[in-house]
Order: structure tokens, then C-alpha cells, then sequence
């Protein structure tokens, strides 16, 4: 049944048998009443400001089509500053801070290690080249 409209007397309009069997299999593949369907479209037609009697212009697949070479273009125009200018930028500043950091060098000690009558004893370098 349909909502809102239940208590409503039914009323008959005159179609061509060959419109009438059109617009019943809409209404079966819209999966509702004739009078739903009918109220559906005068509905959709009105919101959108369209009259069946114009054109709407180009197809939704031809729109499609032009929206999709246009976003391609953009990806390529992307794909390009990329590769000539954001990468060439990057490795730039990357070889430019490289250099710019100071060297850490570690200091280290060299600890000998050598066994002297049962007992282990460390000697830093410092030590040995004061030594000799």
C-alpha cells in the first residue's frame, strides 16, 4: 500500500495501451505502486528544476569520460613536478645538510689486554706513550 496516501479514492487517466505496459514494467522494476512511481518522478523532475520536454545535454557517460581524462592530466602534471622538480629538490637539500653536519668521530682508547703473573692489567694508549 502506499505511505500517506492510503485514504485517498483512486481516480483513472487515459494512456496508450503501449505507454500503460511501459510504464507498468517501470513501476515493477521501481518496486512500487503505479501511482508511487508516477508521484516519484513528477517529484524528481520538479526538485531538479527539469523539464522532459528539454534536453539535458551531454550523457552521464560522456561526462564521466571528460572527468576522467581531466583527473589523468592532473596525475601526469603531478607524476612531472615530481620527477623535475620535488625529487632534483629533495636530494639537493639531503647532499646539502649531509656536509653541513660535523664529523663524529669517536674517541677511542686502545686497551691492551696482556697477563701479568696471574693478574689481568688494562693499559690505555695514553699510558703506553708515556711510558716508552
Amino acid at each position: 500500500m502506499d505511505i500517506g496516501h492510503k485514504k485517498e479514492r483512486f481516480t483513472t487517466i487515459s494512456f496508450k495501451c503501449s505507454v500503460a505496459k511501459k510504464f507498468r514494467a517501470f513501476s515493477k522494476k521501481m518496486g512500487a505502486s503505479n501511482s508511487m512511481t508516477l508521484l516519484m518522478m513528477l517529484a524528481f523532475f520538479e526538485n531538479n528544476g527539469i523539464s522532459p520536454n528539454e534536453s539535458m545535454g551531454p550523457h552521464m557517460m560522456t561526462l564521466e569520460n571528460l572527468i576522467k581524462k581531466r583527473i589523468n592530466g592532473v596525475i601526469a602534471i603531478m607524476k612531472d613536478i615530481e620527477k623535475n622538480q620535488t625529487k632534483p629538490t629533495v636530494a639537493m637539500m639531503q647532499s646539502l645538510f649531509k656536509e653541513a653536519e660535523p664529523s663524529k668521530k669517536p674517541i677511542v682508547l686502545e686497551k691492551k689486554f696482556f697477563k701479568e703473573k696471574g693478574d689481568v692489567h688494562i693499559r690505555n694508549k695514553q699510558n703506553r706513550t708515556n711510558e716508552l
